[in-house]
């Protein structure tokens, strides 16, 4: 796989891996399989990691910790801290506090079993903890030599400024998809101004885009798209729209759906890099071979113009996985 660099100093590869699926939010997990995967992104090139204290409640740090141990292969590992939930709950608290900042990253470190973060993000933002104080607080973490470079995550272009006045960011990581682009208007051109990295999170809609959800798709219970909005019956309907149209592309470019949307993303900037995730090698292979395609200027724009037609219907979360975001 080729290797981008997100911002000065740092290099990773071209697609990373989000690791959040292989603990909760989407059904069961099985740790062997879990691993299997971890293992096989390595062996194809994979190098740039992705998880957060919160995902599992430990659950997750604690099994890419397992597979650091385990394999020999470069890795760099982004991690994150500021959502606060009880096991099993969904409800959050946001805590940017600086007791807190110094005692997760200590956490995230023993679990992760590593001496220094490469990424560590403000998961969510506090409005009530100046951004000055918070990135203050991980500027001494940066000098302590517990992290390498810090990143934000969902944030406002105002926050993102007088963050990185007080330090550099490295990195800002929001969703972006081809069914959710609001950080094309303010974030991605504050990003390429400022020289930093931007990370794509659910660059697949959740698996939307690839066509595997349909009008009679039944989503279990136990997997939070049945609570998210654009998962709806009313608006699974509307927004098949969207993928009928990513489909015809795909074809035409004979490639699968997800490869197209991560190719698109792919193409928007070279300091961009979205970490699709999966429990599954077939859709990790699938997903890596997305490196290989190129689409053309024409190719884009006519995507682009035929995208713009479609009216995608929902909000992204809940009201309370709102909590924090454009913050």
């Amino acid at each position: 796989m080729r290797r981008r660099m997100l911002t000065k100093n740092f290099e990773v590869s071209a697609i990373g891996l989000g690791c959040m699926g292989m603990s909760e939010f989407y059904g069961p997990h099985d740790d062997v399989e879990s691993l299997a995967v971890l293992h096989r992104a390595a062996e194809l090139g994979v190098s740039f990691f992705d998880t957060a204290e919160t995902y599992g409640s430990h659950h997750n740090e604690e099994l890419l910790g397992r597979f650091i141990k385990q394999t020999n292969s470069k890795v760099e590992v982004a991690t994150k801290f500021g959502i606060v939930r009880k096991p099993g709950e969904y409800k959050r608290v946001i805590d940017n506090s600086d007791s807190y900042t110094r005692s997760a990253c200590e956490g995230s470190l023993r679990r992760l079993g590593i001496e220094c973060i490469d990424l560590y993000y403000v998961h969510r933002i506090d409005k009530s903890q100046p951004i000055e104080q918070v990135m203050s607080t991980l500027a001494k973490l940066v000098q302590d030599g517990k992290i390498k470079h810090i990143g934000l995550c969902e944030v406002s272009e105002a926050t993102l400024r007088k963050a990185h006045a007080v330090h550099p960011v490295s990195a800002v990581q929001t969703e972006y998809s081809l069914w959710t682009r609001d950080v094309e208007h303010n974030i991605l051109p504050a990003c390429n101004e400022l020289g930093i990295g931007f990370v794509p999170y659910s660059p697949l809609g959740r698996g939307f885009l690839t066509g595997s959800y349909g009008l009679t798709t039944t989503i279990p219970e136990d997997d939070f798209r049945a609570s998210l909005p654009r998962f709806s019956d009313e608006n699974i309907a509307a927004n098949l729209a969207l993928v009928e149209c990513i489909k015809t592309f795909s074809e035409r470019k004979g490639c699968t759906a997800a490869q197209l949307a991560l190719a698109w993303i792919l193409a928007k900037g070279d300091n961009i890099v979205p970490i699709p995730g999966t429990r599954r090698i077939p859709y990790l292979e699938e997903n890596i071979a997305a490196d290989e395609i190129v689409l053309s200027s024409d190719e884009l724009a006519e995507l682009e113009m035929a995208i713009n037609q479609i009216t995608v219907v929902g909000e992204r979360y809940t009201q309370e996985g709102m909590k924090g975001l454009n913050a």
